[in-house]
């Protein structure tokens, strides 16, 4: 309560539409706030409280999935190019994922993803087919 008050306050309003004045004024328990807390902690992608919390639950469920379908979509988009483009086509990097709330510096901290080449792809093929 002390360290975000106005997240709080702005949760208790919106949700459960409490002032959190009536704390004060004999009207709510602090039982009852504790109850409540819990509950907005359980909101993911809605609660500034919780978003103020921990990053991470500024996104819902929901986001974080379609987070990873976009960036499965962009990779196997960058796949199909590198798979079809001719020789002396023009390179493109590889897609970075969606920065993803709370860990924007592992984002940067990580090293680029490398791929196989053409040749080694094919030469993993060959050996297979000799198996």
């Amino acid at each position: 309560m002390r360290k975000f008050p106005s997240e709080l306050e702005a949760d208790l309003l919106q949700f459960f539409g409490i002032d959190f004045l009536d704390l004060w004024r004999g009207q709510l328990s602090l039982r009852r706030i504790n109850v409540l807390i819990e509950s907005l902690l359980n909101q993911p992608g809605r609660s500034t409280l919780a978003a103020a919390i921990d990053e991470s639950a500024e996104w819902s469920e929901s986001d974080y999935i379609l987070a990873r379908i976009s960036d499965a979509v962009e990779l196997s988009n960058w796949m199909y190019y590198q798979a079809n483009s001719g020789e002396g086509s023009e390179e493109i990097d590889a897609p970075a994922p969606l920065p993803r709330p709370g860990r924007a510096h592992e984002a940067l901290a990580t090293e680029p993803a490398s791929y196989a080449s053409t040749d080694e792809v094919v030469d993993f093929f060959n050996r297979m087919n000799n198996i």
